[in-house]
This record gives structure tokens, C-alpha cells and sequence, in this order.
């Protein structure tokens, strides 16, 4: 199939997702065309099969704010109209859905049909979509998708309880590589971050309030009282500045290392002997289950769509949000003693596998191979 990805091509998990799936539809000789304002940061190497399609928006002195989601709709109609093709699939419902909704009905004043899928990833419905500037506009368009699936039922339920929605969502999860995570650790780089062996605790996330990486240095803070450790921190954004005084503040500031954005996410988790992540909300957590096919356990809290992929007391433990005491307490149960901490590595890597690539995709290929045929039946090219 010729298949239109729309996404963020961000470090955020819809833009990684929607990158990751592209690419693996393409190794299935799928050929795919990502339509964004830049290059994914996932998207890497070259692929014969793989065409990226940059969004450009011109500037005028009459617009305070460029008008992206016309520009995008304008691309998304070319790149239909110029390489046939078959459906197309946007990633995070705003502008997504709607530029898709008005690229479709362009097509059809030119008899040029093509299904829209939407695939909602988390903030698009919990945090901005709630917002009354947009949320008319994000049901409307998510309710004229053709097909709209959900990376977590909890988000599925909550969109239901958001948004009066007329249409059925399929619950298709994130998904992980568990070959491309599961590597073994490079020496030297373990022991340039702990020359003395100490365990290595990992946070990767955007650095906003919602990601609470306050709570993270406070949970490593106790920690590492107990078992001796080192806190690596992956990403960038708001609340850095706020860590690093934190972190001062607690005399930790050696034993933590910023490393900024990073790309090569597997060589990272491979070092790990735990993952913290006590967010507020994650619609699915797919961090956390990039860290568990790497073998590490995840400390998280009760939220979203974590209790799917956090099995407690076995591949990690869920505590409630801002109760630092609680999830430091679970971290030092699974770090403490070796054979504990080997029986939750070897539990993270079996639940990931659940979750792994090979069983995800083909779901979605199903999903794009039926509703290419239903709405074929009411003509479509």
C-alpha cells in the first residue's frame, strides 16, 4: 500500500511511534510518506521506500500565526494527489484530524477519495484537546475520521468521557522494538557514569510539570541512601532549571548527569538498572516500555495507561502520585539485593515482548487493509 503518515517529528512519543511504525510498515514493502514541517528525529537512514514531504508555511506580514494547519492540508492533498495514495494515517488529533478532514473533502470535489485514520496518543484529548478553544473542533474531526484507534484503553475511555464521540476506537498499543533494545550494556560507558559500580537509575521525558521529574530527584535522593546509585537524566525543556537547583540543593548535583536529547535511545536504556517515571498522567508510558525491553524494571505511578504494561511486584511497582517515600521504597525492594533485581530484569524484557513490534503492526496492517476495502466499496480513487 502507498500509506500517508502525519505526525509531530519530535522526540514526543506520537512523533516516535508514528516514525517507528512507518518504518516498519516500509520493511514489510509498504511504502510510506511522512507529511510534517521537518524530518522525523527517528527517521535516520535512507530507505527506498520511505519519502518524507516537508510542510512548508510561508510567512506574511498580515499573519501574528503562520497558518500551519491550512499548509498542511495543501501538502496532504498534493502528496495524495501525486503519488496515489491509499489512505492516510494521522498521528495526535490536533491539527491532525482536522487538516486531514479538509485535505479529504478537497479530494472529493476532484473525485479523488481516500479513507482517514486518527490515532490518539494522550495530551491531544487529555491536556489540549480539553482546552474550549479547541475542543469543537478536535471532536468534529475526530468523529470524521474514518477509522480511530487509541494506544491505551484508559485513553480510550477517557476520550469517551471528554468527548461526545460517535464512532467505535480500537485499542491498538504502543509498541517496542525488543531487538533493537535488547543489547548488552557498553562497558565504558557504564563506567564513565558509575566507576563504582553503582546501580544506574534512568529518567527520559520532555521535562515538563506534568513528567513531576522533582519527584524523580527527590525518589533518587532516597535511594540513594541505601543502595548507591547514579541518576541519569535524558531529555530537556521547562523544568531543568528547577531540577538542577533541586538537585544542588540536595547535594546531588555529582551524582546526577544532564545529557540533554538523545537519539540513540537504546545504548542509553541499556545501561539502566531502573527506570523512574512518576508523571502525573501517561496515556500508554512508551518510555517506560522501551526501558523494560532493555531489562529494565520501572517505577511508576498508578496513572493512565501504566497499570497495562506494570505488572507490580514483578516487572515494577506503581505508587501513588507525589508519594516520594512510597516509590523509593519500591526502587530500593528491587536494587537492594542481586537476585531480586535479576528476576525484575528478566520479567521486564518477558512483559515488553508482549508488546513487541512484530505482534503491533500486523494489527494495524489489518485495520488499514479493511477500511481500504469498505470505503473502496463506496468508490474510492
Amino acid at each position: 500500500m502507498n500509506i500517508g503518515i502525519v505526525c509531530y517529528p519530535t522526540f514526543g512519543g506520537s512523533g516516535v511511534l508514528a516514525t517507528e511504525l512507518g518504518k516498519a510498515l516500509a520493511d514489510k514493502g509498504h511504502t510510506v510518506h511522512f507529511i510534517t514541517y521537518q524530518q522525523p528525529v527517528r527517521l535516520t537512514e535512507f530507505r527506498a521506500n520511505i519519502l518524507y514531504h516537508e510542510v512548508r508555511v510561508p510567512t506574511y506580514p498580515l499573519f501574528d500565526y503562520p497558518p500551519y494547519e491550512s499548509a498542511l492540508s495543501s501538502t496532504m492533498v498534493d502528496v495524495v494527489k501525486n503519488n496515489d495514495i491509499d489512505l492516510l494515517h494521522v498521528h495526535y488529533a490536533i491539527p491532525h484530524a482536522s487538516s486531514a478532514y479538509m485535505a479529504k473533502k478537497i479530494l472529493e470535489k476532484e473525485n479523488k477519495y481516500v479513507p482517514t485514520i486518527t490515532t490518539l496518543h494522550g495530551t491531544d484529548i487529555t491536556l489540549v484537546g480539553r482546552d474550549k478553544t479547541y475542543a469543537p473542533v478536535v471532536a468534529f474531526s475526530i468523529n470524521q475520521s474514518d477509522a480511530i484507534t487509541a494506544v491505551s484503553e484508559n485513553l480510550k475511555q477517557e476520550t469517551y468521557k471528554t468527548f461526545k464521540i460517535e464512532k467505535d476506537i480500537e485499542v491498538i498499543h504502543n509498541f517496542v522494538d525488543v531487538r533493537r533494545f535488547a543489547r548488552k550494556p557498553i562497558d565504558a560507558f557504564r563506567k564513565v557514569i558509575a566507576p563504582n559500580n553503582e546501580r544506574i537509575v534512568l529518567h527520559a521525558s520532555n521535562f515538563r510539570k506534568i513528567k513531576r521529574i522533582e519527584d524523580v530527584v527527590k525518589i533518587f535522593n532516597k535511594l540513594n541512601e541505601i543502595v548507591p546509585s547514579k541518576l541519569l537524566l535524558v531529555g530537556d525543556g521547562p523544568e531543568r532549571p528547577v531540577i538542577e537547583d533541586l538537585a544542588r540543593q540536595l547535594n546531588l548535583f555529582e551524582e546526577i548527569r544532564f545529557v540533554g536529547k538523545q537519539q540513540n535511545m537504546e545504548e542509553i536504556f541499556a545501561v539502566a538498572d531502573l527506570f523512574l517515571l512518576p508523571s502525573e498522567y501517561e496515556s500508554f508510558g512508551l518510555s517506560a516500555l522501551e526501558a523494560m525491553a532493555a531489562g529494565a524494571p520501572v517505577v511508576a505511578t498508578n496513572v493512565g495507561g501504566l497499570p497495562e504494561i506494570i505488572i507490580p511486584g514483578v516487572n515494577g511497582y506503581m505508587g501513588n502520585i507525589g508519594d516520594v517515600d512510597q516509590m523509593a521504597s519500591y526502587a530500593i525492594d528491587i536494587l537492594k539485593e542481586e537476585n531480586t533485581f535479576q528476576k525484575f530484569k528478566e520479567n521486564a524484557r518477558k512483559q515488553a515482548e508482549k508488546f513487541d513490534i512484530t505482534r503491533i503492526v500486523p494489527q494495524y496492517e489489518k485495520l488499514y487493509e479493511n477500511l481500504y476495502n469498505n470505503f473502496c466499496k463506496r468508490g474510492c480513487k
